[in-house]
C-alpha cells in the first residue's frame, strides 16, 4: 500500500528459487492527497483503502494463494489515524497489515537488489524514489551499512512544490538548491560507509526516468541492462519541465497516475546523484515488494532450521535416556 496506488502481486515463491510474477493488480488510490490538515487520512480514503484490501484479498484467494502478506508505507506510516484504519481494514477483510518504517524500506530495497546483482557486484549503494519518501543504502553485505529514508518522495514534493502545470521555473530553481541542502548530511554519511563499487536506482519513477532516456522498454524483459546517466537526466529535466501533465503522460514509459510527479521525481534523482557523486545507476528490476517477499522465505528457512534443530535434540535426549 504506497503514497499512489496499492498493488496485488501474486508470486510463485519457494526457498532457494527466483520469487516468479503470476499475475499484478493496481489500484490508484493516491492515498497521500487524502492526508487533511491534522495528518489523519481522510474517512474517504480510508473507505477507498479498505475497499482495496478486500477486493485483493478475494483475487488472492481465488487465484490460490497459500500465504498473503499485506504491507504498507509512507502514506499509511505518515497518518496520524493509521492504527484505526487498519484495524478497520482487519475488522473488514481479515488482513493485517504490517506498517513498515523507512528504514526497513531501505533495508528491504536493498535486499533484493543485493540478491537480484549477487556478492561479485561488492559494495552496493541503491536508491529508491517512492511517493512519499526517497531511501538510500550502501553495503556490502545483505543488511547495509547505512539504510536511510527521507521525505523527499516524489508525489509529495509535488504537492509541497510544484503545484503548476506546467511547474513553475522558478519554483524549480528554489526546490533544486533546497533538495541540495537537504541532502548534504544524508550524502555525506553514505560516503562514509564506504565507495560504491555499483549504483543502483529501483522504483517505477527511476525506470520511467531511464527509459525517456532511451533505456530499453519494460517488454524487452527484465534481464536487460537499463542505465540512467547524470547527463541523460539533466536534459530531460529542462524537457519535461516545460510539458503539462497531460503531455507527459503522452510519453513512453510514463503512466497518466505518475505524470504529475515525473518533474519532482527527476529533481529528486538528479539531487541524490549529485549529492553521491554518482554518474550512472543501474536500473534493478527487483525492489521492495521483492525485498519482502525474500525475507519472509528467509525467515521460514530459519524457521525450519530452529525446528529441526529442536526435534533432532529431543531424538538425542530420548536416545540417551534410553541408553541409560
Amino acid at each position: 500500500m504506497g503514497s499512489n496506488t496499492v498493488h496485488l502481486l501474486v508470486v510463485d515463491a519457494h526457498r532457494g528459487g527466483h520469487p516468479t510474477p503470476m499475475s499484478s493488480t493496481k489500484s490508484v488510490l493516491r492515498l497521500a492527497e487524502q492526508i487533511d490538515a491534522k495528518g489523519r487520512l481522510s474517512e474517504r480514503g480510508a473507505r477507498s483503502l479498505i475497499d482495496a484490501v478486500d477486493e485483493f484479498t478475494h483475487i488472492a484467494s481465488t487465484s490460490g494463494c497459500e500465504q498473503t502478506m499485506a504491507f504498507a508505507t509512507s502514506a499509511v506510516r505518515d497518518a496520524t489515524n493509521s492504527d484505526e484504519v487498519l484495524d478497520r481494514i482487519e475488522a473488514k477483510t481479515g488482513v493485517r497489515v504490517t506498517v513498515l518504517s523507512g528504514r526497513d524500506e531501505a533495508r528491504l530495497t536493498s535486499l533484493a537488489v543485493r540478491r537480484w546483482y549477487g556478492w561479485s557486484a561488492g559494495r552496493i549503494l541503491a536508491l529508491d524514489i517512492g511517493g512519499g519518501s526517497l531511501e538510500i543504502s550502501n553495503g556490502v553485505d545483505e543488511e547495509p551499512d547505512v539504510a536511510l529514508s527521507l521525505p523527499l518522495g516524489a508525489g509529495r514534493l509535488t504537492r509541497e512544490w510544484l503545484p503548476d502545470d506546467p511547474p513553475d521555473r522558478r519554483r524549480i530553481g528554489v526546490l533544486r538548491d533546497w533538495l541540495d541542502a537537504e541532502l548534504r548530511e544524508p550524502a555525506r554519511e553514505l560516503r562514509g560507509a564506504g565507495k560504491p563499487d555499483l549504483a543502483v536506482a529501483t522504483s517505477k519513477t527511476f525506470r520511467s526516468l531511464a527509459r525517456l532516456t532511451g533505456a530499453a522498454p519494460s517488454g524487452a524483459g527484465l534481464r536487460v541492462q537499463r542505465q540512467l546517466t547524470a547527463s541523460g537526466l539533466r536534459q530531460l529535466i529542462a524537457f519535461i519541465s516545460r510539458m503539462t501533465r497531460d503531455d507527459r503522460a503522452e510519453l513512453e514509459g510514463v503512466s497518466a497516475d505518475r505524470a504529475g510527479q515525473l518533474v519532482a521525481g527527476a529533481l529528486v534523482a538528479e539531487a541524490a546523484m549529485r549529492a553521491l557523486s554518482v554518474d550512472t545507476l543501474e536500473i534493478c528490476p527487483w525492489a521492495l515488494r521483492e525485498g519482502v517477499i525474500l525475507r519472509r522465505l528467509d525467515t521460514e528457512l530459519a524457521d525450519t532450521r530452529e525446528r529441526t534443530a529442536t526435534t533432532q535434540s529431543v531424538d538425542s535426549v530420548a536416545a540417551a535416556q534410553g541408553l541409560r
